[in-house]
């Protein structure tokens, strides 16, 4: 994969395709299986369509996901993480370990702040 940018460091790089608010949650929840868009909606549900498609549409020329459409009506198309973005399974976990670890030293009236719709999120959400 090409990419005319100049980066300084790794961790730029790595920020370039997977920063942002969403890529990370949106990868994280690509991990288990496919997902159509509808159902990536319900599941991160603070996002709105118009950025949920961009960033997939980002992810997707990064080479991060993969975007299948069935020739079905009505229209059906899936996302699923490549096996380049099967690669950030470490990363993600990592981050996720983290992230749970400073949950649990914050303020708890920092609380509402903190929902998460009933998820595990130390797995990839299940239904």
């Amino acid at each position: 994969m090409k990419n005319n940018r100049t980066y300084h460091c790794g961790i730029e790089a790595t920020l370039d395709l997977i920063g942002g608010k969403w890529k990370a949650l949106i990868l994280w929840r690509l991990l288990e299986k496919p997902l159509r868009f509808n159902e990536l909606c319900r599941q991160i549900p603070h996002v709105s369509p118009k950025i949920l498609t961009q960033q997939l549409r980002e992810m997707e020329g990064s080479r991060l996901v993969d975007r299948k459409a069935f020739p079905v009506v009505p229209p059906k198309v899936e996302y699923s993480l490549t096996s380049f973005g099967r690669s950030l399974l470490p990363i993600l976990e990592v981050m996720c370990a983290w992230g749970n670890e400073y949950l649990k030293q914050i303020d708890p009236a920092d609380a509402p702040h903190r929902e998460n719709h009933g998820q595990d999120l130390e797995k990839p959400f299940h239904n």
